[in-house]
């Protein structure tokens, strides 16, 4: 379940969250050039080489339940490598990623996609999504088989990002009193 100590390997950090229908795993090494990565439907290995000490990463996930290796997809980017997981079984959320109950410091819920399994279907599809926001799961899974032009993928849509493109106003200082200020005077010698 983790790295070995024999050959020096450590388990990588790996980020997940779930859908009804899906896993998001995250596994966070960056520039991982090759990884070896083997998917089955009762588990996921990784291994490669990355990070700033350039550290062999290793680890074998046992998933709770079995996934769908034909629906699932993988990418590899500059700072992780990103999967989305079929579940073989839509229905209720697992209630962990892992067979085993043990908590591993390594291994994190990724808060940015955890969507609670209550939450209604319309706060990610838009009237009539399609279960859990379709579409733009549908956009992932597109994104996953290549990015294309560029840019920061997967990222348009986020709200409160319009105008990021540089055109910051900026205070014209123009107008400030240069003369002298109250902190400016002298202070009185220490006795």
């Amino acid at each position: 379940m983790s790295g070995d100590k024999e050959t020096g390997t450590i388990p990588p950090p790996v980020a997940w969250a779930q859908r009804n229908n899906l896993i998001f795993l995250t596994i966070c090494v960056e520039d991982c050039k090759n990884p070896q990565i083997d998917i089955k439907p009762e588990k996921l290995f990784f291994k490669g080489v990355g990070g700033t000490d350039k550290k062999t990463f290793e680890t074998t996930l046992n998933f709770f339940k079995e996934i769908d290796t034909e629906k699932s997809k993988h990418a590899t980017r500059g700072r992780n490598i990103e999967f989305i997981l079929k579940k073989k079984e839509d229905g209720p959320y697992w209630p962990r990623l892992l067979q085993e109950k043990n908590k591993y410091h390594w291994l994190k819920i990724d808060f940015d996609k955890w969507k609670d399994e209550d939450d209604s279907e319309d706060e990610m599809g838009g009237p009539g999504g399609g279960g859990g926001g379709g579409k733009d799961i549908e956009e992932m899974m597109r994104q996953m088989g290549g990015l294309g032009g560029g840019g920061m993928g997967g990222m348009g849509g986020m709200p409160g990002m319009g105008g990021m493109g540089g055109g910051f106003d900026r205070p014209d200082l123009g107008d400030l009193d240069t003369k002298s200020d109250s902190d400016d005077d002298e202070l009185p010698d220490l006795e």
